[in-house]
């Protein structure tokens, strides 16, 4: 029962990281749009490097892509939180019972990676060549994000065995 226990913890407390995460960026929307305005326009990276013809100048666009973030964000912890309930709820039951309850968290963690991960890394740090800017650089932050996300996703994952009511 441990095991299961700080399974939907750790599921919970992921959701409430992603949640809090997107409920700032509405609240102080200012703050973070000012760094997806700066990665997408790549003002702040190496003069005259050769990718420039990616940026993205339209103020618009810079809009779009910060609420797909909010949104990944957002339903990151929808799904989080709704997997740790399902999880609450199978927390007795068979082993095969609370194996299947998770894959909510499972969708949670696998969206949460696609957001800091492929967005951030890829998309951000690689495309849009945010590793080259020294002020609007969010790499570091988004790999201890998506770090942790793997850390739930690997020990969510773990095969739990029968409770001892069930082995009768």
């Amino acid at each position: 029962m441990t095991a299961r226990v700080t399974k939907i913890l750790l599921s919970l407390t992921l959701a409430a990281f992603a949640l809090v995460v997107a409920y700032d960026n509405l609240v102080d929307y200012g703050s973070n749009f000012a760094f997806v305005q700066h990665v997408l326009s790549m003002d702040t990276t190496f003069p005259e490097n050769a990718l420039l013809d990616r940026a993205i100048t339209r103020p618009w666009m810079w809009h779009v892509g910060y609420v797909l973030i909010i949104a990944g964000e957002a339903a990151t912890g929808v799904l989080l939180l709704w997997g740790g309930v399902v999880l609450w709820r199978a927390r007795r039951q068979r082993a095969s019972d609370f194996q299947a309850a998770k894959r909510w968290v499972v969708a949670g963690c696998g969206l949460g990676f696609v957001v800091w991960f492929f967005g951030f890394m890829v998309v951000g740090g690689e495309w849009f060549a945010m590793w080259q800017s020294k002020v609007w650089n969010g790499q570091e932050g988004a790999f201890r994000f998506y770090m942790a996300v793997i850390g739930v996703l690997v020990f969510v994952n773990q095969v739990d065995g029968e409770l001892e009511e069930h082995r009768r």
